[in-house]
């Protein structure tokens, strides 16, 4: 059988796949074209991230296919139900990239507390002639201890984030419409651990009293975070968001950026991705990273390991 891996695979995933007899393709065809390339190459199994669309269109068009695959969590790119309407299995891999986004977030919120995000546009520039004004410039960060931290959305990956956030002393509020209380096991490298019970709140609560506000939510067909939610927020919050476009309001976070209201924020998804409004991308107050919350070597080499055996056990179940 051939597995198309349209956005490719970890080298980890391709070597599974191939012990057990699968092809594995990793040409990145064309949206346009990938119907035809299926049909023409007999594809049974089609992987995709974030980049490729499956569309009623392609599972109608492709009587081949057996399994769609995401390699991640979200699956708003595929119609999901409808393919599995058709008799199509459509699996993920939840878990596998968690940690990976979880320490995303607190590199830009390390790098929000502390400027680097402006002071690595600036020192290129003036750090030779006006190295004293920099210094000025960047001179009152603050510490993350202590703050609180407002988790919204605690699944797999909020509770990743509550985890990093308790080992550095912060104190973390959350809310989740489907999770109530939460037991956060904070392990250390030799073994040892703490438990930590998390009881979710309202979200207006949480937004009220945290000095950090980082969103973990699928796509919405609304704003999360809109001008009245910042409003209710606190006098220079940071805000990250490394989950989808579109469940913060841009227009109304760049005027809170440069009102003061929001100190700063973090993105790693944009309203309007994969070409973000310029207001956003040149705002000097926000830390940019392009979509990149799953893309670390470990989380990659799981993702492909995860699907793989998904793959395998699913194909052998129909076969046997």
């Amino acid at each position: 059988m051939k597995v198309l891996a349209n956005d490719g695979i970890s080298k980890s995933g391709i070597e599974a796949l191939e012990q057990e007899g699968f092809e594995v393709l990793t040409t990145t065809v064309a949206q346009e074209q990938l119907v035809n390339y299926i049909n023409n190459n007999n594809i049974a199994v089609l992987l995709v991230r974030s980049a490729t669309k499956v569309r009623k269109d392609i599972i109608d068009g492709c009587p081949s296919l057996k399994i769609i695959g995401r390699g991640g969590v979200g699956m708003d790119n595929i119609d999901v139900e409808y393919a599995r309407n058709k008799g199509i299995h459509v699996i993920n891999t939840p878990s596998a990239s968690s940690h990976s986004v979880a320490e995303l977030v607190f590199a830009h919120l390390f790098g929000g507390v502390r400027f680097l995000h402006d002071s690595n546009r600036n020192m290129p520039l003036d750090g030779d002639t006006q190295f004293k004004s920099l210094k000025k410039n960047y001179a009152h960060g603050v510490e993350l201890k202590g703050k609180t931290l407002g988790i919204i959305g605690f699944g797999r990956i909020g509770k990743e984030v509550a985890k990093i956030a308790l080992g550095i002393g912060m104190k973390v509020i959350a809310s989740d419409k489907y999770v109530g209380k939460s037991n956060i096991k904070v392990e250390f490298y030799n073994g040892q651990f703490i438990n930590v019970e998390i009881e979710t709140e309202p979200t207006k609560e949480i937004l009220k009293h945290a000095d950090f506000v980082t969103l973990h939510v699928p796509a919405q067909d609304d704003y999360v975070i809109g001008e009245k939610q910042l409003e209710i927020m606190k006098d220079g919050v940071g805000i990250i968001n490394a989950a989808r476009g579109g469940v913060i309001d841009e227009v109304a976070l760049v005027k809170a950026l440069e009102s003061g209201k929001v100190a700063f924020a973090g993105l790693d998804t944009f309203e309007e991705e994969p070409t973000p409004a310029i207001q956003v991308l040149m705002n000097g107050r926000i830390s940019l990273t392009p979509h990149i919350g799953a893309a670390t070597n470990e989380a990659q080499d799981r993702i492909g390991t995860e699907l793989a055996s998904q793959i395998i056990s699913l194909l052998k179940t129909e076969n046997a």
